[in-house]
């Protein structure tokens, strides 16, 4: 099966309006003329992209179309592949440290050693950093006994004080009671 039979017989379709590619690269800059920028930053003026992808291979590096939109194009002599490499482990580094919401589940009606394992786990994540949502969830008639169940939320924030704080104080949603408590610094 050959590329063609894969594309169909009309080519590519509209709907799929997603670049090709993030940065137009070397020789697939379309432009007449561009404003080339040297990898120390230093403007080199509008030339013609092939004399611009030209001086970049003289020091074996590519020339990065950065801003299309400008008048001339302006692109940039720097190594590609390097660059998408450091940006791409800076926006995965950036992902690692941030926060996440995790939820830990309760009923009204939970048992004593229950609530401390429940209270255990809300520590744990709060020392690994993560701010957690702790929902108790209402069936049937125990929505009666909304005060009974702020206590409980509230003795949740006072069994992990030492590792967390009360962001947000119990409130309802629906048949759902859930307050936020996030790690102390």
């Amino acid at each position: 099966m050959n590329r063609r039979e894969n594309i169909g017989r009309r080519g590519r379709r509209h709907h799929d309006k997603r670049p090709r590619f993030e940065h137009r690269v070397n020789e697939r800059i379309r432009a007449r003329s561009v404003r080339v920028v040297d990898a120390s930053g230093e403007n080199l003026g509008t030339m013609h992209p092939k004399e611009g992808v030209q001086i970049a291979k003289r020091d074996k590096l590519d020339l990065v179309e950065v801003s299309p939109k400008s008048n001339p194009p302006v692109c940039k002599i720097m190594d590609y592949g390097k660059w998408k490499y450091e940006r791409d482990k800076k926006k995965k580094k950036s992902q690692e440290t941030s926060q996440s919401l995790r939820e830990v589940k309760m009923r009204p009606k939970i048992g004593d050693h229950d609530f401390d394992v429940k209270a255990r786990q809300v520590e744990r994540l709060l020392n690994e950093g993560d701010k957690v949502k702790v929902i108790l969830r209402f069936r049937g008639r125990e929505i009666v006994h909304q005060d009974l169940a702020r206590e409980l939320l509230e003795k949740v924030g006072s069994e992990v004080s030492d590792s967390g704080e009360m962001v947000s104080k119990p409130s309802m949603q629906g048949r759902t009671m859930s307050c936020i408590l996030a790690p102390t610094s």
